[in-house]
C-alpha cells in the first residue's frame, strides 16, 4: 500500500491537504450514511404518506440553495474551514432535532428539511471550493474517484450498521445510538479541518456575474443545464426507491442490506472507473451510465420485490460510478478554464449548485401535484420514466462541451472564439 502511495505520489502532486480532504469527505459519508438513510422512513412509519416526504426532501433542496448563497459570501470574508464547520454543526443540530421531536418528526419535516438543507448547504460550498483549490486537472480523476470509494465505503457500513442497531435495540435507544456515533464522526471531521492550510478569498462576492457568465461563455452554460437534468432525476429518486424498499420488505435491515449491495458495487466500479476513464474517454463514460441507469428502471416499474430491487441496485451500482467520475472531473475544469475562475471560484460553485437544486425543486413540485391529483401508485411510474431521462440529458449537454483545442478538428469553429468575447 505504501509502494503505491509513494508511486501515485510521483506521479502526480498528491498533497497532504488532499489527502485531509478525502479523510474528511470519507468520514463526512460514514456520518451522514449511517444516520440519514433512515430519517425517510422515520416519517413514512409515522405518516404513511408520499407528501409528507416529498415536504420534507423539499426543505432540503430549497435551503440548501439558499444556504449556498449566504456560505459563499462568508467564504469571500472569512476561512473556507470555517464555513465547513458550520455545516457539521447544523448537520449534528439536526440529527438531535429528529431525537428530540421523535414521534412528533412528520409533524415537522418542512422544518427537519429544512435545518439539513443548511448544513448540506454550508458543508457542501466549502468541501466543493475546497476541492477545485486543492486539486489540479492531472490529480481530480484520482480525488473523484477515491472520494467516491470513501462515500461506498461508508454507503456499505453506515445503513447495514444502523439496520442492525435498530433492530436489536428497542427503537429510541437505536436511533440515539446512531446520532452518537454519527456525531462523534463529525467531531472527527472538525478535528481533521484543523490541519488544512488556511485558505481565505480575496474581493466582494460576484454572484450575479458569474449567473450571467452562461451568456459568454458556452462550456459554462452547458454544464449548467448539465446540472438541471442532474438534479430533475435526483428529486425524487432520491427518496422514492429507498421508500418502496421498505414498502416491500417492511424492514430496516433489509433497506440496509440493500444500500450495502448498492455501495459494494459502486465501491468496485469506482475503482475501475478512476483507473480506465481518462480524459479523452469521458464522453462516451458518461452515455455509458446514463444508459445502464435509465434502463435499469423498467427492472422494478411494472413488477417490484426484494429480488428485483436487488437486481435494480446492481445496475445502479455500476452506473453511478461510470457516470460521477468524469463529470465530476469534466464540472471542474470547466470551471477551472473559466473567466476569472481563481478569483471567483466561490460563485461559480455557488451557481453551480443553484441551477442542480432548481432541477431538484422542480422534479419535487411535479411530485407534490401529481400524487395530490392522481393515486400515487399509478403516477409515479410515470414520474420516474419522465425524469429517469435526467442524465440522459446531462451527455446531451456535455458532448459538445470542449476544453482543449490540440487539433481544430474536434473543435467545433464557433467555440474557437474565445470566451473572452463580450466581456
Amino acid at each position: 500500500m505504501q509502494k503505491k502511495l509513494n508511486f501515485l505520489h510521483e506521479k502526480m502532486d498528491i498533497t497532504r491537504d488532499l489527502l485531509l480532504l478525502l479523510l474528511i469527505g470519507g468520514l463526512y459519508s460514514l456520518g451522514i450514511f449511517l444516520s440519514n438513510t433512515f430519517v425517510n422512513i422515520y416519517l413514512w412509519k409515522q405518516s404513511g404518506d408520499y407528501i409528507t416526504i416529498a415536504m420534507y426532501n423539499l426543505g432540503i433542496v430549497l435551503f440548501q440553495p439558499a444556504t449556498f448563497i449566504l456560505a459563499g459570501k462568508m467564504a469571500k470574508k472569512v476561512d473556507r474551514v470555517i464555513v465547513l464547520r458550520l455545516g457539521v454543526i447544523f448537520l449534528s443540530l439536526f440529527f438531535l432535532s429528529v431525537l428530540i421531536i421523535g414521534e412528533n418528526a412528520s409533524t415537522f419535516n418542512f422544518m427537519l428539511g429544512s435545518l439539513l438543507g443548511i448544513g448540506y448547504g454550508f458543508y457542501w460550498l466549502a468541501f466543493n471550493v475546497l476541492t477545485f483549490e486543492i486539486t489540479e486537472p492531472e490529480t481530480r480523476d484520482f480525488f473523484n474517484g477515491f472520494l467516491g470509494v470513501l462515500q461506498s465505503f461508508g454507503g456499505m457500513i453506515g445503513p447495514i450498521l444502523a439496520g442492525t442497531i435498530i433492530a436489536k435495540l428497542p427503537e429510541n435507544l437505536g436511533y440515539t445510538t446512531i446520532f452518537a456515533i454519527s456525531f462523534a464522526l463529525f467531531i472527527l471531521a472538525v478535528a481533521s479541518s484543523f490541519f488544512l492550510a488556511r485558505r481565505r478569498a480575496e474581493g466582494s462576492f460576484h454572484f450575479r456575474r458569474i449567473l450571467e457568465e452562461r451568456k459568454h461563455n458556452k462550456n459554462w452554460k452547458r454544464i449548467l443545464h448539465a446540472h438541471i437534468a442532474q438534479g430533475l432525476r435526483e428529486g425524487i429518486f432520491l427518496f422514492v426507491i429507498s421508500i418502496w424498499v421498505y414498502v416491500v420488505t417492511q424492514s430496516e435491515f433489509a433497506l440496509g442490506t440493500f444500500n450495502l449491495f448498492l455501495s459494494g458495487l459502486s465501491l468496485v466500479f469506482y475503482f475501475v472507473a478512476t483507473k480506465f476513464i481518462k480524459p479523452h474517454l469521458r464522453k462516451k463514460a458518461i452515455l455509458t451510465g446514463a444508459v445502464i441507469l435509465y434502463f435499469s428502471i423498467f427492472i422494478i416499474l411494472f413488477h417490484i420485490n426484494y429480488l428485483l430491487l436487488l437486481l435494480y441496485a446492481v445496475f445502479i451500482g455500476i452506473a453511478y460510478p461510470i457516470i460521477n467520475v468524469p463529470y465530476a472531473s469534466m464540472t471542474y475544469d470547466v470551471i477551472g478554464k473559466g473567466w476569472k475562475a481563481k478569483e471567483l471560484r466561490v460563485e461559480y460553485i455557488v451557481v453551480r449548485e443553484l441551477f442542480m437544486n432548481l432541477g431538484r425543486v422542480i422534479s419535487i413540485v411535479v411530485f407534490l401535484i401529481s400524487v395530490s391529483l392522481f393515486t400515487a401508485d399509478q403516477v409515479i411510474p410515470v414520474l420516474l420514466i419522465i425524469f429517469g431521462t435526467g442524465h440522459l440529458f446531462v451527455y446531451l449537454f456535455v458532448k459538445d462541451i470542449y476544453l482543449t483545442t490540440p487539433n481544430k478538428k474536434e473543435v467545433p469553429v464557433k467555440d474557437q472564439m474565445t470566451d473572452e468575447k463580450n466581456r
